[in-house]
């Protein structure tokens, strides 16, 4: 896996969907070969159309003929006159009647229908059995809870065709056709959720598919109108509505129909396209709470990754270090003031914890990829050796199953780290001087993010179960003939339950780090206010008492520092007490600095409560001017801005404040209780608030958004290579110059010494002497190119009185130009 393969492949993924989305790319063909991910995506989730291209049309008739063949010439086949299963020593003649039985043997899945609750008139009067049946509340939603979500099912129905149309399993024409037209008409089998081993491949689930081929009336379809409004009618109905012939199945055609590991795949590439989303976000995430927390971008520094280079490890550092290049929260190195100051795991090493994320999603995509354009029925046609019958096992889904426990188990690791990234968050005890569960108000007034810390925390919980495997469960069936099974689809649900529940976690951190990020840009814009008014009334009351009048500028650097640790230290305290503390605390320092005599100590009682009743009166001022309009974009870097703004104003979710999520009152004429068309916003949730967020990663809007964060950084990282890449060759050149232009000083080895010099020689030497110290800045950082994309430094030219000799040696060794114009470095 080469260096930016893992950013290259989920850009190029994204790419792909918006081109299909936005009608830019052609209708994709199902080929059996070309079938990727974003048109599993396209097509299942957002009705994308597609076409079965002629080549395979071509070679799906040509092994129908093939399997005739072997009929007419009474070969035994298996699933056409044999058998099934452990019941393959049985024959039959009765090739079409066979399919049929199949698919009514597989055809045992749970489906729940919705009924009406309803209360007896009369329960003395009513027959027990009827109160039950009729007036019990349901447990779960009983049609959801046990059938397929409908785009599993499209994305089913896509796969099997795609595998059907590479022309190696007997299918007919007509009947890959009508499957195509019921999926282009957005038709949807109604299938059961559970029953599959995915050993034999996914044999129920696919048994209700090539039902509604059959245009079974026993089973139900989804359909929907011209404004997406979807109804559930019979089989039979939704065909003859769009006039779609139901097929009679011939030989092989129910078997090549439900024998294959569709469903395992179309489950396993929904959850993946998530995941992918999710493990992008997170490296966003964890910028922004690097930022809230005035953290480090040292940690994220490249040097890390060339002496580990693990790849995931390299492209989540320089991701992360990306976001974070612009903005001004972020710190520059890991020492403060003297300390040693380190960022807690959660972000500090959020490269090495994510990289092995980023590889093992970069494996599942490759597994995912190669099963959507495999043929996985059985027996198969092989063209080549005259339509030769090979019997196999391609219907075994374990690589599904391996693809499947890696990413669940990828999402249990992401979920762990934004769990401690949120926690430390609204921790007041880890967020450096950020509110107490991150209130907007007082403390003492507001608790709301502290519901939120014990969300994350259940859900966090529950991603711990569902990492554990499901290929490790598994049951001997079927007689003993499936006695090793891969479980494929059932590892694929828990996968996707495993995305829903990191989807809520990451949902609650991103609405958190938006919180965060407000408080620390009110709080930036407070200091700023503050800081020349407190340096400006300290100077006034204490220039007179000073020791020594000249450490007046470092008492005044010293108390604004420790002004800012105090008041991060007692953020616990409202507002009044806060500012008092606060205050009282710095009186210590001031006493290190002044004469005490009574006027010294009447002048310090008198300054810090002026002072602390100021920085308070300031303190409240700007908390309002900021909650009337909030925009913390000044102060973070560019993919904190694009999800903020995001999060802000596309969503709507508002800085959070007790104001906005207490329940209105009546009195006063605040508001009137039922009626409709009042403020929605007002009494909303924090749940309410985070459900925005959730809705819009479950529909993909957000993951546009990291989408272009990612190619954002992508590209500058790009471009920077290329130009390194380009130049590296002129290392050799440059290190060649600098030893010239020391030569040319006239100080070195074997050179005149100044006193025989001419004038001009002189001159010609003084200026080799500049030369030389630009050329030494130019060998250190190895390039000019380089220190332009490594710096953001610029190199420019200086005009310079030498002579036309020492111009020209200086162009000859890459230090000049022809216009007498030295390099230098700003």
């Amino acid at each position: 896996m080469s260096l930016g393969s893992i950013n290259d492949l989920y850009l190029s993924h994204w790419d792909a969907i918006a081109a299909k989305l936005k009608g830019h790319s052609a209708n994709q063909e199902i080929d059996g070969k070309s079938l990727d991910l974003a048109t599993v995506i396209a097509i299942a989730r957002y009705g994308t159309p597609s076409h079965l291209s002629e080549g395979s049309i071509s070679a799906v008739v040509k092994t129908a003929e093939m399997l005739q063949a072997s009929i007419d010439k009474g070969e035994v086949v298996y699933g056409v006159n044999t058998g099934f299963g452990g019941s393959a020593n049985t024959r039959t003649n009765q090739v079409q009647e066979l399919q049929s039985n199949l698919l009514r043997m597989l055809q045992y899945g749970v489906i729940a229908e919705d009924r009406t609750v309803t209360a007896p008139e009369s329960r003395h009067d009513t027959d027990l059995n009827d109160i039950i049946s009729q007036s019990a509340l349901p447990l779960d939603s009983p049609l959801a809870s046990t059938s397929m979500p409908e785009s599993w099912v499209r994305a089913a129905m896509l796969i099997r065709l795609n595998s059907l149309a590479s022309g190696f399993s007997g299918i007919k024409e007509t009947t890959i056709r009508t499957l195509h037209q019921i999926l282009e008409e957005g038709i949807t089998p109604l299938v059961p959720v559970k029953g599959s081993i995915s050993a034999s491949g996914d044999l129920s689930p696919l048994s209700y598919i090539a039902g509604v081929v059959q245009g079974k009336p026993g089973l139900n379809v989804w359909t929907r109108n011209a404004h997406g409004e979807r109804r559930l009618t019979r089989a039979d109905v939704a065909l003859a509505e769009k006039d779609i012939k139901p097929v009679s199945l011939g030989a092989k055609e129910g078997l090549a129909l439900v024998n294959g590991t569709a469903v395992s795949c179309a489950v396993g590439s929904l959850a993946l396209h998530d995941a992918m989303g999710q493990a992008a976000l997170s490296q966003i995430l964890t910028a922004m709470t690097v930022e809230a927390l005035l953290g480090t971008d040292e940690s994220f520094d490249a040097f890390f990754g060339e002496v580990r280079p693990h790849p995931g490890q390299m492209e989540a550092a320089r991701n992360i270090h990306g976001f974070l290049s612009k903005s001004s929260l972020v710190q520059h190195s890991d020492t403060e003031e003297g300390e040693l100051r380190q960022d807690r795991y959660s972000v500090r090493t959020a490269s090495q914890w994510i990289g092995p994320v980023l590889e093992d999603l970069h494996l599942a995509h490759q597994q995912i990829g190669i099963e959507m354009n495999s043929v996985t029925d059985n027996p198969l046609i092989d063209p080549a050796r005259d339509g030769k019958m090979m019997h196999g096992g391609n219907f075994q889904a374990r690589a599904v199953t391996s693809a499947m426990e890696k990413t669940r188990q990828s999402l249990q690791t992401i979920g762990r780290m934004l769990f401690s990234q949120c926690a430390e968050l609204i921790n007041p005890a880890t967020n450096r001087g950020l509110a107490p569960n991150l209130v907007a108000e007082e403390p003492s007034q507001s608790f709301i993010w502290k519901g939120t810390d014990i969300m994350i925390a259940a859900l966090q919980a529950e991603l711990g179960f569902l990492a554990n495997p499901v290929g490790s469960h598994v049951q001997t069936a079927e007689m003993g003939n499936q006695s090793i099974n891969s479980l494929a689809l059932i590892s694929g649900r828990y996968t996707l339950e495993a995305v829903e529940t990191l989807s809520q976690l990451s949902a609650a951190h991103l609405v958190a780090c938006c919180q965060a990020l407000d408080l620390r840009a009110m709080s930036c814009k407070y200091l700023a206010t503050m800081a020349p008014i407190f340096k400006d009334m300290t100077r006034e009351v204490f220039s007179e008492f000073l020791l020594a009048p000249e450490t007046a500028e470092v008492l005044l650097s010293a108390l604004w520092a420790a002004f800012q640790k105090a008041l991060d230290t007692y953020t616990h305290f409202d507002s009044p007490k806060r500012f008092a503390v606060t205050f009282e605390s710095l009186q210590p320092l001031v006493l290190k600095h002044i004469r005490t005599t009574t006027e010294a100590m009447q002048a310090l009682r008198e300054w810090t409560e002026k002072c602390s009743a100021t920085a308070l009166d300031l303190f409240q001022m700007n908390r309002e001017a900021y909650y009337a309009s909030p925009d913390a974009t000044p102060y973070i870097g560019s993919a904190s801005s694009r999800m903020y703004n995001f999060v802000r104003h596309e969503l709507g979710v508002p800085f959070m404040s007790n104001k906005l999520i207490s329940t209105p009152q009546e009195e006063g004429g605040e508001f009137t209780w039922g009626e409709p068309s009042h403020d929605a916003q007002r009494g909303a949730t924090m749940g309410g608030m985070i459900s925005k967020v959730y809705e819009s990663m479950r529909t993909g809007q957000l993951y546009h958004h990291v989408a272009l964060s990612v190619s954002d950084v992508h590209e500058y990282s790009s471009a920077a290579e290329k130009a390194l890449a380009a130049n590296r060759d002129e290392k050799t050149q440059f290190s060649y110059a600098m030893t010239k232009a020391r030569e040319l000083t006239g100080w070195g080895r074997g050179s005149k010494s100044p006193g025989s010099m001419s004038g001009s020689e002189k001159n010609d030497a003084a200026q080799a002497q500049n030369l030389s110290s630009s050329a030494t800045v130019v060998d250190e950082a190895l390039d000019l190119s380089e220190i332009e994309a490594g710096t953001g430094q610029k190199i420019i030219t200086e005009d310079v009185e030498v002579s036309p000799d020492l111009a020209w040696k200086a162009q000859s060794m890459g230090l000049g130009n022809e216009n007498s114009q030295i390099y230098s470095i700003v």
